[in-house]
């Protein structure tokens, strides 16, 4: 089992206001939220089979017009995804959360073992069945190579690092994500875009 929470502001405004409209990034679990369907991709080792969300706009964007248009992107959803290995994902957004400790938890669970992780603060924790709470290890996750925590939390420079690795490598070395794990990640959220307009699972 594999959720992800993801707490958050609302959508910054961009150049043209492209971000507003569905019909220019296939809808906020595609632009927003494709890294997150590839992350419980990771975690569970599988690929999906069947998707269902229930979403809406709910708080933000209604007394916004661009182009004599009101804007059309969700504003909170729960995306789950079912895997061909039998495992379950399940995604959390609300744009509306401003007002709390951590933007993003995610809590991975196997059959013996169990991980979360919370963003901004830094903190995994990890215990098994056996041991209970009594036996939950807690670590503050730090990396030397970040020297300030703006662009997500120091991953923004690290996803540039590995980028140029793997640009200098010149096919020495493979990516840690492929072209496949985009097409795949993004095909969950245009799965889940689906299931929320046609009210039903998407195979």
């Amino acid at each position: 089992m594999v959720s992800i929470k993801d707490d958050r502001l609302p959508f910054l405004v961009k150049v043209h206001n492209w971000n507003r409209c569905n019909a220019n990034t296939g809808g906020t679990l595609v632009e927003k939220c494709c890294h997150f369907f590839d992350l419980m991709r990771l975690f569970a080792g599988a690929n999906p089979v069947r998707v269902m969300a229930s979403g809406g706009i709910d708080v933000n964007y209604k007394d916004e017009i661009y182009d004599r248009k009101v804007p059309d992107v969700n504003d909170n959803a729960y995306v789950i995804t079912e895997f061909d290995n039998g495992s379950r994902g399940m995604l959390d957004l609300c744009m509306f959360a401003e007002g709390n400790k951590n933007e993003q938890e995610i809590s991975v669970v196997a059959l013996l073992v169990l991980g979360e992780a919370f963003v901004p603060e830094n903190v995994v924790r990890f215990g098994s069945r056996v041991a209970g709470r009594d036996g939950v290890k807690t670590l503050i996750a730090e990396d030397e190579r970040i020297k300030t925590l703006k662009l997500h939390h120091g991953s923004s420079y690290l996803e540039h690092l590995y980028f140029l690795a793997s640009v200098r490598a010149e096919g020495e070395k493979v990516p840690a994500v492929d072209l496949q794990d985009g097409l795949i990640s993004v095909a969950i959220g245009v799965a889940a875009q689906l299931s929320i307009e046609e009210d039903q699972f998407v195979q």
